[in-house]
This record gives structure tokens, sequence and C-alpha cells, in this order.
């Protein structure tokens, strides 16, 4: 293994030194122009605005906001590189005032000859004072300040900084996208094993795309120790497999298809668990699907319409656990959003079960889809139309005006019923109400 370490720092078969050998592989895979960016093609395709202000040199102040590994300095380095502007870093983390203040006059005895970027990393870590300080000098145009920051700037970075910018949420990177990166890190004769006799096999590399959850960086840290932890077989060839990518990212593969039968199996007996009241079975299949990678925002989007088909007005509050969980999943991110996610499950799992409100849209969507079109009637209507030939039209009776809030009318042509509530849970006191109204009861037709 130390023979075939050392063999990444000598100089390539070209005669050329490698030069960025030392560096971890992330450092030497770092994209050079924008098509080599990868996963953020609705910033940065081909007509998209982040693009184009690049491309014509015309670039204001930007903040990039993403999780962690999608890009935000790499970046920012391109950008740099193809508007051939000077780069300075600069970190919330470690950075002080007086640092920044350097670095700014600095930049401002330079322009406008030669413009500065100024990029800090984690801005959201500088309080609002050392925020301000930028302010002048982005306004000047002294610099122009490329923020990045894993936290929403809306809330962690001052208005008067985000007025003057723009601001791009990135995504985290497909799987799709880290595979492709992964290939080429594998296959790149300089930069990355081209010319070191790996041979990474396609389900190895998937594996650790999908595990690494939409981190590049992450993704190709792992694809390092996997290279560097194989010992060469008889041939010298070091075989990335299966087993070695689970073993250098600590992660089993589960047996779980993303896109084909597994994964609609899975979700389906999630919904089902659920739907059957039993919350130890839901939350196992829950487990499953995360510790495949499965994306939590669609498992969060299934809670959500979970809780208005099968359990709906027998308790409405599953409705806001279940948005709550969703925006839990945007908010904490994986793998803390686990938590948020199993709240969500044994809740719905454990409360009481209606799909009246789901069979109530159903019949009345086939009515409408099968022609019964009826028309609003006149005391219902916004605006009403008089007419010399007309009939008085029947008022309407404005319920707060009477005994209970509720009077007795006509809301549509011909009666029916779509809405029929169970006696479970709190659509038993929803049931009972109804069939007050629908008698008659609880109001008067005598105005308070």
């Amino acid at each position: 293994m130390d023979e075939f370490i050392d063999s990444l720092f000598e100089e390539d078969k070209g005669g050329g030194p490698r030069t960025t050998a030392r560096l971890p592989l992330a450092a030497r895979m770092r994209p050079a122009t924008l098509d080599e960016i990868v996963g953020q093609d609705h910033i940065l395709g081909r007509g998209k605005l982040l693009r184009r202000v690049i491309e014509a040199d015309r670039l204001s102040s930007i903040i990039l906001y993403g999780p962690p590994g999608c890009g935000k300095t790499s970046i920012a380095e391109v950008i740099a590189r193809t508007t051939k502007r000077r780069f300075q870093r600069a970190s919330g983390v470690l950075s002080n005032v007086s640092a920044l203040r350097s670095i700014m006059e600095t930049a401002k005895r330079l322009a406008p000859e030669q413009g500065t970027i100024l990029f800090i990393d984690e801005i959201h870590r500088f309080n609002k004072s050392q925020q301000d300080v930028l302010l002048p000098y982005v306004e000047d145009g002294s610099v122009t300040l490329i923020g990045a920051t894993t936290h929403n700037p809306q809330f962690f970075i001052n208005t008067p900084l985000t007025s003057r910018s723009l601001v791009f949420e990135l995504h985290a990177v497909d799987e799709d996208s880290i595979f492709s990166l992964l290939r080429r890190a594998v296959e790149d004769p300089r930069n990355g094993y081209g010319q070191d006799n790996v041979d990474a096999d396609s389900d190895a590399l998937r594996h650790i795309a999908r595990i690494c959850e939409g981190d590049a960086r992450k993704a190709l840290s792992s694809l390092e120790i996997a290279v560097l932890s194989t010992p060469p077989d008889a041939g010298g060839v070091r075989r990335i497999t299966v087993e070695a990518a689970q073993e250098c990212v600590q992660r089993r593969i589960v047996t779980y298809d993303h896109d084909e039968e597994g994964h609609y199996n899975t979700i389906s007996a999630f919904i089902k668990s659920i739907r059957g009241s039993n919350p130890d079975a839901a939350v196992y299949w829950l487990a499953k699907m995360l510790e495949a990678g499965e994306d939590p925002r669609f498992i969060a989007r299934r809670l959500i319409i979970a809780a208005s088909e099968d359990i709906g007005n027998a308790d409405p509050r599953a409705l806001s656990v279940a948005v709550a969980a969703m925006q839990a999943v945007d908010f904490v991110g994986m793998p803390e959003a686990s938590l948020n996610l199993s709240q969500a499950t044994t809740y719905l799992a454990t409360a009481p079960k209606s799909n009246a409100s789901c069979a109530a849209i159903s019949e009345a969507s086939s009515d409408v889809r099968n022609g019964r079109i009826m028309e609003v009637p006149e005391h219902l209507r916004n605006v009403h139309v008089k007419s010399v030939d007309k009939e008085k039209p029947q008022e309407y009776k404005y319920p707060h005006s009477f005994e209970g809030n509720f009077v007795k009318q006509d809301y549509m042509p011909e009666n029916r019923i779509y809405y029929k509530p169970t006696h479970n849970g709190y659509e038993d006191t929803i049931s009972k109400r109804l069939e007050r109204w629908r008698s008659g009861g609880a109001g008067s037709e005598t105005e308070k």
C-alpha cells in the first residue's frame, strides 16, 4: 500500500509533475470551468441568470445558500477565474474585522484597475456589526462579495447586505451528478486516478453517490479512502467493489431500487402501516427508506397526504403535525430530521382514522366530471343582476345574525350529501353537529 500511495506523488506519465497530487482528491477535482460544476443547472445552465452575468462579466455581489458539499466554494473560484478578478478568501469562523478591513482597503486601492472578489465562507457566523463593516465596500464596488452560507440568508444575514446582493439557492447535488463526478475522478489522468490502475465498479460508485446524500465533497473523500485502503490484486489493479464502498462510508447497502419496484413497495408498506394503525411497522419502513438514502422530503410529502387521506377530521391535528415535519426536514436536515419524521409517523399511525374527507372530494369530483354541473344560486352570487322580467330573488341569510350562527337555506340547487363523517375521534363531534344542522336544528329562522 505504501508503494501505491507513493505512486500518486510521482510525475505523471506525460513527464509533467503532478503538482496537485498531495492535495485531497476533493481539492484536486475542484471544477476549473462553469461546465465542470455539477448539479446546479437551475442557476448555471445555459441561459440561466447566474451564468449570464458571469459570462458577461456583469457580476454584482451574491449570496450562495445551500447545504454542505453542493459547490459554493467551487462556484466562487470559477467565477474569479472566468472574470479574471483577484480572489480573496475569508471565513466567518476565523476572520476578524481588522483582517476584513485590510483585505477591503487593499481592494479599494486596486479598484477599478483590477476587480476583487471577496469570498466569505460561512458568512452567517459574522454578527450584525461584522456584517455592517462590509457594506461601504460592497456599496462603492471596491469588492464584489460572494458570501456562502448553509443558513437561510433571510434570517442570518443583514437585510442591507442581502438587498445589495443576488441570492442564489443551491441544491444538494443529485445522485446522478455525483456518480458522474466520481467516474470522472476515477478516469481523470491528472487530478484523479486515471494513471493509477484503479478500477471502480459502477455499483460501488453508485452506492457512494447515494449514501453521501448530495454532498459531493464527502463522496470524493469516500472514494479516496476506498482507493487508498484497497490493496492491489495480482495484476496490480486496485478494484473498488461494493464491499469496499460500504466499508469506506460505513454504511451497508439496503436493497432498495430508488426508481423501481422496491421503492414503490416500501413506501406502499409505509403508508398502509400508518393507515392500519401499526406504528411499529410504519417506523420500520421509515427506517429502511432513510437508511437506503430515500429523499426525506418525499417521505414528508407522503405523510401530509396520509394525514388528509386516512385521518382527516378524525384528528385535524394530524395535518399540522405532518406539515410541521416537512418544515423540520427542510430546516434541520438529515440525520436529525429522522426524529421529526419518526414523531409524525407514530402520531399518524396512532391517530383515529377516517377517509370521509377523501371520499367527499372524490364523489363531488365524479359528479362534476360526469356532467352534474350546477349553477350558483342567485342568493349566493357575488353580484346580483337586476332585471324587470325576473322574479324577486331569494335573499341571502347571514348565518351570524341567527341563533347558533346557523340558519337553514339552500347552498346548491340540488341537495347532495358528499361528506359523511364517521364516529371516530373528533369526527364524532362533527357528525353529531352535522346531524343537527342537516335536520334544521341548532338555529332559528328568527334573526337575533
